[in-house]
Protein backbone atom coordinates (compact mmCIF):
# COMPACT_ATOMS: atom_id res chain seq x y z
CA UNK A 1 0.00 0.00 0.00
CA UNK A 2 1.47 3.41 -0.83
CA UNK A 3 2.64 5.63 1.97
CA UNK A 4 1.51 9.16 1.18
CA UNK A 5 3.93 12.02 1.78
CA UNK A 6 3.08 14.24 4.69
CA UNK A 7 1.44 13.50 7.97
CA UNK A 8 -2.13 13.93 9.13
CA UNK A 9 -0.74 16.20 11.80
CA UNK A 10 0.56 18.55 9.14
CA UNK A 11 -2.87 18.79 7.55
CA UNK A 12 -4.94 20.07 10.44
CA UNK A 13 -6.54 23.01 8.57
CA UNK A 14 -7.26 20.80 5.60
CA UNK A 15 -8.94 18.22 7.80
CA UNK A 16 -11.02 20.94 9.41
CA UNK A 17 -12.15 22.14 5.98
CA UNK A 18 -13.05 18.58 5.03
CA UNK A 19 -15.19 18.24 8.15
CA UNK A 20 -17.04 21.45 7.31
CA UNK A 21 -17.74 20.06 3.84
CA UNK A 22 -19.26 17.02 5.51
CA UNK A 23 -16.98 14.38 3.99
CA UNK A 24 -13.25 13.71 4.16
CA UNK A 25 -11.32 13.68 0.91
CA UNK A 26 -8.66 11.14 0.06
CA UNK A 27 -7.18 8.94 -2.59
CA UNK A 28 -7.64 5.64 -0.76
CA UNK A 29 -10.47 3.73 0.90
CA UNK A 30 -10.01 0.79 3.24
CA UNK A 31 -12.82 -1.76 3.62
CA UNK A 32 -12.72 -4.32 6.44
CA UNK A 33 -15.14 -7.23 6.18
CA UNK A 34 -15.50 -9.64 9.11
CA UNK A 35 -17.01 -13.07 8.53
CA UNK A 36 -16.96 -16.28 10.57
CA UNK A 37 -13.42 -17.60 10.50
CA UNK A 38 -11.80 -14.76 8.52
CA UNK A 39 -11.30 -11.01 8.30
CA UNK A 40 -10.81 -9.52 4.82
CA UNK A 41 -9.15 -6.14 4.32
CA UNK A 42 -9.36 -4.44 0.93
CA UNK A 43 -7.59 -1.23 -0.09
CA UNK A 44 -9.00 0.75 -3.00
CA UNK A 45 -7.30 3.54 -4.91
CA UNK A 46 -10.25 5.48 -6.23
CA UNK A 47 -12.54 2.59 -7.18
CA UNK A 48 -9.73 0.23 -8.11
CA UNK A 49 -8.73 -2.59 -5.76
CA UNK A 50 -4.96 -2.44 -5.18
CA UNK A 51 -4.35 -4.66 -2.13
CA UNK A 52 -6.14 -7.42 -0.26
CA UNK A 53 -5.34 -9.14 3.04
CA UNK A 54 -6.92 -12.09 4.84
CA UNK A 55 -6.53 -12.92 8.54
CA UNK A 56 -7.76 -16.29 9.87
CA UNK A 57 -7.42 -17.68 13.41
CA UNK A 58 -5.89 -20.90 12.02
CA UNK A 59 -3.21 -18.82 10.31
CA UNK A 60 -1.79 -17.64 13.64
CA UNK A 61 1.08 -20.11 13.25
CA UNK A 62 1.80 -18.82 9.73
CA UNK A 63 1.11 -15.06 9.92
CA UNK A 64 3.76 -14.33 12.52
CA UNK A 65 5.89 -11.64 10.91
CA UNK A 66 6.89 -9.06 13.54
CA UNK A 67 6.40 -11.46 16.46
CA UNK A 68 9.20 -11.68 19.03
CA UNK A 69 10.19 -15.01 20.58
CA UNK A 70 12.59 -16.49 23.04
CA UNK A 71 13.88 -19.36 20.92
CA UNK A 72 16.19 -22.31 21.40
CA UNK A 73 18.91 -23.09 18.85
CA UNK A 74 18.37 -26.63 17.56
CA UNK A 75 21.36 -26.96 15.25
CA UNK A 76 23.96 -24.84 13.51
CA UNK A 77 24.93 -25.46 9.87
CA UNK A 78 28.30 -23.85 9.02
CA UNK A 79 27.95 -24.81 5.36
CA UNK A 80 24.69 -22.83 5.13
CA UNK A 81 25.91 -20.06 7.47
CA UNK A 82 22.60 -20.50 9.27
CA UNK A 83 21.05 -21.88 12.43
CA UNK A 84 17.66 -23.50 12.93
CA UNK A 85 15.76 -22.19 15.93
CA UNK A 86 12.76 -23.66 17.74
CA UNK A 87 10.29 -20.84 18.40
CA UNK A 88 7.29 -23.06 19.10
CA UNK A 89 5.92 -23.14 15.53
CA UNK A 90 5.37 -26.33 13.49
CA UNK A 91 8.56 -25.72 11.50
CA UNK A 92 11.83 -24.52 12.99
CA UNK A 93 12.76 -21.00 11.92
CA UNK A 94 16.04 -20.11 10.24
CA UNK A 95 18.53 -17.47 11.41
CA UNK A 96 21.26 -16.55 8.92
CA UNK A 97 24.71 -15.33 9.90
CA UNK A 98 24.02 -11.80 8.64
CA UNK A 99 21.06 -11.50 11.04
CA UNK A 100 22.99 -12.56 14.15
CA UNK A 101 23.66 -9.78 16.67
CA UNK A 102 26.53 -10.03 19.11
CA UNK A 103 28.91 -7.95 21.17
CA UNK A 104 32.47 -8.66 20.10
CA UNK A 105 33.70 -8.05 23.65
CA UNK A 106 31.36 -10.71 25.03
CA UNK A 107 32.47 -13.52 22.71
CA UNK A 108 35.38 -15.71 23.81
CA UNK A 109 37.14 -16.47 20.56
CA UNK A 110 40.34 -16.05 18.70
CA UNK A 111 40.71 -12.94 16.50
CA UNK A 112 38.67 -13.28 13.30
CA UNK A 113 36.59 -16.21 14.55
CA UNK A 114 33.18 -14.72 13.87
CA UNK A 115 31.55 -17.48 11.86
CA UNK A 116 28.07 -18.54 12.89
CA UNK A 117 29.36 -21.67 14.68
CA UNK A 118 31.45 -19.37 16.90
CA UNK A 119 28.44 -17.22 17.79
CA UNK A 120 25.68 -19.79 18.31
CA UNK A 121 25.59 -23.31 19.70
CA UNK A 122 22.84 -25.96 19.98
CA UNK A 123 20.73 -25.53 23.11
CA UNK A 124 21.46 -21.80 23.40
CA UNK A 125 18.45 -19.52 23.98
CA UNK A 126 18.12 -16.25 22.08
CA UNK A 127 15.62 -13.42 21.65
CA UNK A 128 14.65 -13.11 18.00
CA UNK A 129 12.03 -11.56 15.73
CA UNK A 130 10.31 -12.96 12.65
CA UNK A 131 11.10 -11.01 9.47
CA UNK A 132 9.44 -13.38 7.01
CA UNK A 133 6.44 -15.67 7.46
CA UNK A 134 6.81 -19.41 6.86
CA UNK A 135 5.81 -20.21 3.27
CA UNK A 136 5.20 -23.70 1.96
CA UNK A 137 7.97 -25.98 3.14
CA UNK A 138 10.13 -23.11 4.36
CA UNK A 139 10.18 -22.04 8.00
CA UNK A 140 10.06 -18.46 9.19
CA UNK A 141 13.11 -16.23 8.84
CA UNK A 142 14.52 -14.56 11.95
CA UNK A 143 16.72 -11.70 13.03
CA UNK A 144 18.27 -10.92 16.38
CA UNK A 145 18.02 -7.18 15.71
CA UNK A 146 14.59 -6.67 17.24
CA UNK A 147 12.55 -3.61 16.26
CA UNK A 148 9.24 -2.27 17.57
CA UNK A 149 7.23 -0.08 15.19
CA UNK A 150 5.20 2.83 16.50
CA UNK A 151 3.16 5.47 14.73
CA UNK A 152 6.05 7.85 14.06
CA UNK A 153 9.22 5.95 14.99
CA UNK A 154 10.66 2.46 15.14
CA UNK A 155 12.50 1.53 18.33
CA UNK A 156 15.57 -0.71 17.92
CA UNK A 157 16.35 -1.94 21.46
CA UNK A 158 19.94 -2.19 22.63
CA UNK A 159 21.27 -0.75 19.39
CA UNK A 160 23.10 2.30 18.08
CA UNK A 161 20.85 2.47 15.01
CA UNK A 162 19.89 6.03 14.11
CA UNK A 163 18.04 7.06 10.96
CA UNK A 164 15.31 9.10 9.28
CA UNK A 165 13.14 8.03 6.36
CA UNK A 166 14.58 9.03 3.01
CA UNK A 167 11.10 9.79 1.70
CA UNK A 168 11.09 13.00 3.74
CA UNK A 169 12.44 16.22 2.22
CA UNK A 170 15.72 17.71 3.43
CA UNK A 171 14.17 20.48 5.55
CA UNK A 172 11.91 18.04 7.37
CA UNK A 173 14.81 15.64 7.90
CA UNK A 174 16.86 18.41 9.50
CA UNK A 175 13.97 19.38 11.80
CA UNK A 176 13.35 15.79 12.83
CA UNK A 177 17.05 15.22 13.45
CA UNK A 178 16.99 18.00 16.04
CA UNK A 179 13.85 16.53 17.62
CA UNK A 180 15.38 13.05 17.57
CA UNK A 181 18.34 14.25 19.61
CA UNK A 182 15.89 15.31 22.33
CA UNK A 183 13.72 12.19 22.47
CA UNK A 184 16.19 9.39 21.78
CA UNK A 185 16.27 7.00 24.76
CA UNK A 186 19.55 5.87 26.30
CA UNK A 187 20.76 2.50 25.09
CA UNK A 188 18.29 2.19 22.23
CA UNK A 189 18.24 3.10 18.55
CA UNK A 190 15.50 4.97 16.69
CA UNK A 191 14.34 5.17 13.09
CA UNK A 192 11.95 7.98 12.18
CA UNK A 193 9.17 6.96 9.80
CA UNK A 194 7.67 8.87 6.87
CA UNK A 195 4.48 9.41 8.89
CA UNK A 196 6.48 11.63 11.29
CA UNK A 197 6.39 14.54 8.84
CA UNK A 198 4.93 17.49 10.72
CA UNK A 199 4.85 15.64 14.05
CA UNK A 200 5.84 17.66 17.12
CA UNK A 201 8.49 16.76 19.68
CA UNK A 202 5.72 15.79 22.12
CA UNK A 203 4.19 13.43 19.57
CA UNK A 204 7.51 11.67 19.04
CA UNK A 205 8.32 11.67 22.76
CA UNK A 206 4.98 10.01 23.55
CA UNK A 207 5.52 7.44 20.80
CA UNK A 208 9.02 6.64 22.08
CA UNK A 209 7.82 6.32 25.69
CA UNK A 210 5.14 3.79 24.68
CA UNK A 211 7.67 1.73 22.71
CA UNK A 212 10.24 1.76 25.52
CA UNK A 213 7.58 0.60 28.01
CA UNK A 214 6.59 -2.19 25.61
CA UNK A 215 10.21 -3.30 25.25
CA UNK A 216 10.66 -3.40 29.03
CA UNK A 217 7.67 -5.77 29.25
CA UNK A 218 9.16 -7.96 26.50
CA UNK A 219 12.56 -7.99 28.16
CA UNK A 220 11.01 -8.99 31.49
CA UNK A 221 9.12 -11.87 29.83
CA UNK A 222 12.31 -12.99 28.09
CA UNK A 223 14.06 -13.30 31.46
CA UNK A 224 11.15 -15.15 33.05
CA UNK A 225 9.74 -17.53 30.43
CA UNK A 226 11.48 -20.75 29.31
CA UNK A 227 12.22 -21.22 25.61
CA UNK A 228 10.47 -21.54 23.26
CA UNK A 229 8.10 -18.74 24.23
CA UNK A 230 6.17 -15.99 22.47
CA UNK A 231 7.20 -12.67 23.99
CA UNK A 232 5.26 -10.25 21.80
CA UNK A 233 2.74 -10.69 19.00
CA UNK A 234 1.59 -8.13 16.48
CA UNK A 235 -2.01 -6.87 16.92
CA UNK A 236 -4.96 -7.79 14.73
CA UNK A 237 -4.16 -7.36 11.04
CA UNK A 238 -6.68 -4.51 10.65
CA UNK A 239 -5.03 -2.61 13.50
CA UNK A 240 -1.56 -3.38 12.18
CA UNK A 241 -2.31 -2.19 8.64
CA UNK A 242 -3.97 0.97 9.91
CA UNK A 243 -0.97 1.66 12.15
CA UNK A 244 1.37 1.28 9.19
CA UNK A 245 -0.59 3.00 6.45
CA UNK A 246 -3.38 5.33 7.58
CA UNK A 247 -2.76 8.92 6.48
CA UNK A 248 -4.82 11.89 5.39
CA UNK A 249 -4.79 10.31 1.92
CA UNK A 250 -7.38 7.79 3.17
CA UNK A 251 -10.89 9.18 2.92
CA UNK A 252 -12.33 6.48 5.20
CA UNK A 253 -11.88 3.10 6.85
CA UNK A 254 -15.17 1.17 6.68
CA UNK A 255 -15.61 -1.75 9.10
CA UNK A 256 -18.71 -3.98 9.08
CA UNK A 257 -18.19 -5.45 12.57
CA UNK A 258 -18.99 -3.34 15.63
CA UNK A 259 -16.51 -5.04 17.97
CA UNK A 260 -13.57 -4.56 15.61
CA UNK A 261 -14.79 -1.05 14.81
CA UNK A 262 -14.62 -0.10 18.50
CA UNK A 263 -11.09 -1.51 18.82
CA UNK A 264 -9.81 0.30 15.73
CA UNK A 265 -11.60 3.55 16.55
CA UNK A 266 -10.06 3.64 20.05
CA UNK A 267 -6.61 2.83 18.67
CA UNK A 268 -6.72 5.59 16.04
CA UNK A 269 -8.17 8.10 18.55
CA UNK A 270 -5.14 7.42 20.74
CA UNK A 271 -2.40 7.87 18.16
CA UNK A 272 -4.07 10.47 15.90
CA UNK A 273 -7.38 12.05 17.06
CA UNK A 274 -7.73 14.06 13.84
CA UNK A 275 -8.15 10.86 11.85
CA UNK A 276 -10.48 9.09 14.28
CA UNK A 277 -13.61 10.36 12.51
CA UNK A 278 -12.51 8.54 9.34
CA UNK A 279 -13.06 5.19 11.06
CA UNK A 280 -16.68 4.39 10.20
CA UNK A 281 -19.03 1.53 11.04
CA UNK A 282 -20.69 0.02 7.98
CA UNK A 283 -24.05 -1.04 9.37
CA UNK A 284 -25.03 -4.17 7.46
CA UNK A 285 -28.52 -4.06 8.97
CA UNK A 286 -29.35 -0.72 7.39
CA UNK A 287 -27.35 -1.04 4.17
CA UNK A 288 -28.93 -2.74 1.16
CA UNK A 289 -25.68 -4.40 0.03
CA UNK A 290 -22.76 -6.04 1.88
CA UNK A 291 -19.64 -3.89 2.16
CA UNK A 292 -17.56 -5.69 -0.46
CA UNK A 293 -20.42 -5.71 -2.95
CA UNK A 294 -21.12 -2.02 -2.39
CA UNK A 295 -17.57 -1.15 -3.44
CA UNK A 296 -17.20 -3.90 -6.09
CA UNK A 297 -14.42 -5.66 -4.19
CA UNK A 298 -15.80 -9.15 -4.81
CA UNK A 299 -15.96 -8.53 -8.54
CA UNK A 300 -12.37 -7.31 -8.68
CA UNK A 301 -11.12 -10.17 -6.51
CA UNK A 302 -12.60 -12.73 -8.89
CA UNK A 303 -10.89 -11.00 -11.82
CA UNK A 304 -7.60 -11.06 -9.88
CA UNK A 305 -7.79 -14.86 -9.79
CA UNK A 306 -8.02 -15.16 -13.59
CA UNK A 307 -4.96 -15.86 -15.72
CA UNK A 308 -6.09 -13.24 -18.27
CA UNK A 309 -6.34 -9.52 -17.43
CA UNK A 310 -7.87 -7.13 -19.94
CA UNK A 311 -6.32 -3.69 -20.53
CA UNK A 312 -8.47 -0.56 -21.16
CA UNK A 313 -7.57 -0.32 -24.87
CA UNK A 314 -8.38 -3.99 -25.55
CA UNK A 315 -4.95 -5.51 -24.97
CA UNK A 316 -4.41 -8.21 -22.36
CA UNK A 317 -2.00 -9.81 -19.92
CA UNK A 318 -1.57 -13.53 -19.41
CA UNK A 319 -0.23 -14.33 -15.93
CA UNK A 320 1.14 -17.83 -15.37
CA UNK A 321 2.48 -18.80 -11.94
CA UNK A 322 4.75 -21.69 -11.06
CA UNK A 323 6.66 -22.69 -7.95
CA UNK A 324 9.89 -21.25 -9.38
CA UNK A 325 8.75 -18.06 -11.13
CA UNK A 326 5.89 -16.05 -12.61
CA UNK A 327 5.67 -15.30 -16.33
CA UNK A 328 3.60 -12.39 -17.67
CA UNK A 329 2.89 -12.13 -21.39
CA UNK A 330 1.65 -8.85 -22.91
CA UNK A 331 -0.66 -9.05 -25.94
CA UNK A 332 -2.39 -6.44 -28.12
CA UNK A 333 -5.54 -8.57 -28.22
CA UNK A 334 -8.43 -6.42 -29.45
CA UNK A 335 -6.28 -3.28 -29.57
CA UNK A 336 -5.78 -2.51 -33.28
CA UNK A 337 -4.63 1.09 -32.82
CA UNK A 338 -5.23 3.99 -35.22
CA UNK A 339 -1.91 5.31 -36.56
CA UNK A 340 1.00 2.86 -36.77
CA UNK A 341 2.05 -0.53 -35.40
CA UNK A 342 4.86 1.00 -33.30
CA UNK A 343 2.49 3.54 -31.76
CA UNK A 344 -0.13 0.85 -31.05
CA UNK A 345 2.46 -1.41 -29.40
CA UNK A 346 3.95 1.46 -27.41
CA UNK A 347 0.59 2.58 -25.98
CA UNK A 348 -0.35 -1.04 -25.23
CA UNK A 349 2.92 -1.60 -23.36
CA UNK A 350 2.43 1.61 -21.34
CA UNK A 351 -1.00 0.37 -20.20
CA UNK A 352 0.50 -3.05 -19.45
CA UNK A 353 3.32 -1.56 -17.36
CA UNK A 354 0.86 0.16 -15.01
CA UNK A 355 -1.46 -2.84 -14.81
CA UNK A 356 1.37 -5.32 -14.17
CA UNK A 357 2.57 -3.28 -11.19
CA UNK A 358 -1.00 -3.25 -9.82
CA UNK A 359 -1.45 -6.99 -10.34
CA UNK A 360 1.84 -7.77 -8.56
CA UNK A 361 0.59 -5.87 -5.50
CA UNK A 362 -2.96 -7.18 -5.62
CA UNK A 363 -1.98 -10.82 -6.18
CA UNK A 364 1.04 -10.46 -3.86
CA UNK A 365 3.29 -12.17 -6.38
CA UNK A 366 6.85 -12.66 -5.16
CA UNK A 367 10.08 -14.26 -6.29
CA UNK A 368 11.37 -14.25 -9.87
CA UNK A 369 9.13 -12.55 -12.45
CA UNK A 370 9.69 -12.50 -16.23
CA UNK A 371 7.67 -10.07 -18.37
CA UNK A 372 7.39 -10.35 -22.15
CA UNK A 373 6.46 -6.89 -23.42
CA UNK A 374 5.59 -6.59 -27.08
CA UNK A 375 8.73 -5.78 -29.12
CA UNK A 376 9.34 -2.08 -29.80
CA UNK A 377 11.71 -0.85 -32.50
CA UNK A 378 12.32 2.65 -31.13
CA UNK A 379 14.75 2.81 -28.21
CA UNK A 380 13.06 5.89 -26.71
CA UNK A 381 9.79 3.95 -26.51
CA UNK A 382 11.46 1.08 -24.67
CA UNK A 383 12.98 3.55 -22.21
CA UNK A 384 9.62 5.27 -21.69
CA UNK A 385 7.89 1.95 -20.95
CA UNK A 386 10.57 1.01 -18.40
CA UNK A 387 10.34 4.45 -16.77
CA UNK A 388 6.55 4.10 -16.49
CA UNK A 389 6.94 0.59 -15.06
CA UNK A 390 9.42 1.73 -12.41
CA UNK A 391 7.19 4.69 -11.50
CA UNK A 392 4.23 2.33 -11.03
CA UNK A 393 6.34 -0.04 -8.91
CA UNK A 394 7.37 2.89 -6.69
CA UNK A 395 3.85 2.80 -5.19
CA UNK A 396 4.52 -0.75 -3.99
CA UNK A 397 5.89 -0.95 -0.46
CA UNK A 398 7.31 -4.45 -1.07
CA UNK A 399 10.93 -4.23 -2.32
CA UNK A 400 11.46 -4.90 -6.03
CA UNK A 401 14.46 -5.05 -8.33
CA UNK A 402 14.00 -4.53 -12.08
CA UNK A 403 16.44 -4.94 -14.96
CA UNK A 404 16.31 -3.34 -18.40
CA UNK A 405 14.67 -5.02 -21.39
CA UNK A 406 17.00 -7.81 -22.53
CA UNK A 407 18.08 -8.65 -26.07
CA UNK A 408 15.24 -11.19 -26.14
CA UNK A 409 12.74 -8.45 -25.31
CA UNK A 410 12.18 -9.73 -21.76
CA UNK A 411 12.15 -7.82 -18.47
CA UNK A 412 13.54 -9.75 -15.53
CA UNK A 413 12.67 -8.64 -12.01
CA UNK A 414 12.29 -9.88 -8.45
CA UNK A 415 9.76 -8.94 -5.80
CA UNK A 416 10.31 -9.89 -2.18
CA UNK A 417 8.11 -12.83 -1.21
CA UNK A 418 6.40 -11.90 2.06
CA UNK A 419 3.20 -13.94 1.91
CA UNK A 420 1.44 -16.83 0.24
CA UNK A 421 -0.16 -14.79 -2.52
CA UNK A 422 -3.79 -14.09 -3.34
CA UNK A 423 -4.44 -17.33 -5.22
CA UNK A 424 -3.11 -19.49 -2.41
CA UNK A 425 -4.96 -17.46 0.22
CA UNK A 426 -8.34 -17.81 -1.47
CA UNK A 427 -8.04 -21.37 -2.75
CA UNK A 428 -7.29 -24.95 -1.76
CA UNK A 429 -5.15 -27.50 -3.57
CA UNK A 430 -7.23 -29.79 -5.78
CA UNK A 431 -7.42 -33.24 -4.10
CA UNK A 432 -7.62 -34.98 -7.49
CA UNK A 433 -4.43 -33.65 -9.10
CA UNK A 434 -2.62 -32.23 -6.02
CA UNK A 435 -2.23 -28.88 -7.70
CA UNK A 436 -0.72 -30.10 -10.97
CA UNK A 437 -3.76 -29.24 -13.03
CA UNK A 438 -3.92 -32.63 -14.73
CA UNK A 439 -5.50 -36.00 -13.97
CA UNK A 440 -3.57 -39.10 -15.05
CA UNK A 441 -5.47 -41.81 -16.87
CA UNK A 442 -5.74 -45.15 -15.17
CA UNK A 443 -2.90 -47.24 -16.61
CA UNK A 444 -5.04 -50.35 -16.35
CA UNK A 445 -7.84 -48.86 -18.42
Amino acid sequence: MPVAPGSPLAGGPRLAAERRSGRALGRYLMCVRVEPGATHIAVLEGRTLVEHYVARPQDDSLQIIGNIYRGRVKNVLPGMEAAFVDIGTPKNAVLYWGDVSYDRDDIERTPGADRIEHLLRPGQTIVCQVTKNPIGLKGARLTQEVSLPGRFVVLVPQSETYGISRRLDDNERKRLRRVLDEVRPDGHGLIVRTAAAGASADDLRRDVAQLVARWEEIDERARRLPAPALLYSEPHMAVRIIREELTEEHRAVLIDDRELYEVVKAYVAEFDPELADRIELYDTASESLPLFERHHVHEQLHKALDRKVWLPSGGSLIIERTEALTVIDVNTGKNVGSSSLEETVFENNLEAADEIARQLRLRDIGGIIVIDFIDMEIKANRQAVMAAFRAALARDKTPTQVYEISELGLVEMTRKRVGEGLVETLSETCPMCNGRGIIFRDSDG
